[in-house]
């Protein structure tokens, strides 16, 4: 035990000489020079302001890919600005991932609202939020239907559309019937589903992804669960490749 304290204190010791003394010494024989600033440059410009300042840039890239940073500025350097060191030293720039990081889509459905937004968070997925009405109320609050299906393969930044229960009760007598959920369905499943329930289809737009199938619904108004008069229309849009 008492050995393991003097090697213990032997060491700390050096560690004091080597900061406190050596390094100090070692900078004093030779010129130092200051490290200039050059985060939030782009990259070259950094590299080539630090050649001239006599270091040399390494290139390093952040832990994880962070959206609406581009990847070709500076985040942040080592050694900081404004550090004396020996010429020639090399000078670690940050940037961000070159690439937005691929996932699988979380299946949000049956899921509470709350764990939605923040699985979205997480995921960095731009989240739209609309609300059907609901006759069940184990339904309230939770993800009835949403655009993009689940285990679709998806880039961070991705928008996602769901559709939130609200539940109400309906008028005692109203001839009123309950729309059916088709996100991420065909566009003619949709229409069948929509007819099997007494409505009609109404327009259909499209929006292009190279991401999702095409012709799959990502978007239908009125929401679903919402009560509607028969022959409603209900309005599609549906994905387009080009």
């Amino acid at each position: 035990m008492k050995k393991a304290v003097v090697i213990g204190l032997i060491l700390l010791g050096f560690l004091v000489l080597f900061d406190k003394l050596i390094m100090p010494l070692y900078i004093s024989q030779g010129s130092v020079k200051v490290v200039p600033d050059v985060t939030n440059m782009t990259y070259d410009d950094a590299a080539q302001k630090l050649r001239w300042a006599g270091f040399d840039a390494i290139k390093s890239y952040n832990v994880k890919y962070i959206s609406q940073i581009d990847s070709n500025i500076v985040m942040s350097q080592m050694p900081q600005a404004g550090m004396e060191v020996k010429p020639g030293r090399n000078v670690y720039l940050v940037v961000n991932r070159r690439e937005k990081p691929n996932f699988s889509m979380p299946d949000f459905v049956g899921r509470p609202e709350f764990d939605a937004r923040q699985a979205a968070a997480r995921m960095d997925i731009v989240l739209g939020v609309q609300t059907g009405t609901v006759s069940r109320p184990e339904e309230d609050g939770r993800v009835l239907s949403q655009s993009i299906p689940a285990q679709t393969l998806v880039k961070s930044g991705s928008s996602l559309s769901i559709i939130v229960g609200k539940y109400e009760v309906a008028a005692a007598g109203s001839e009123k019937i309950v729309l059916p959920a088709v996100l991420g369905m065909s566009l003619s499943q949709a229409q069948q589903v929509i007819a099997d329930a007494g409505l009609k289809t109404g327009k259909v737009t499209t929006e292009y992804s190279a991401l999702l199938v095409p012709n799959t619904v990502i978007s239908q108004k009125p929401g679903a669960g919402t009560y509607v008069s028969r022959d409603q229309s209900v309005e599609l849009t549906v994905v387009t490749a080009e």
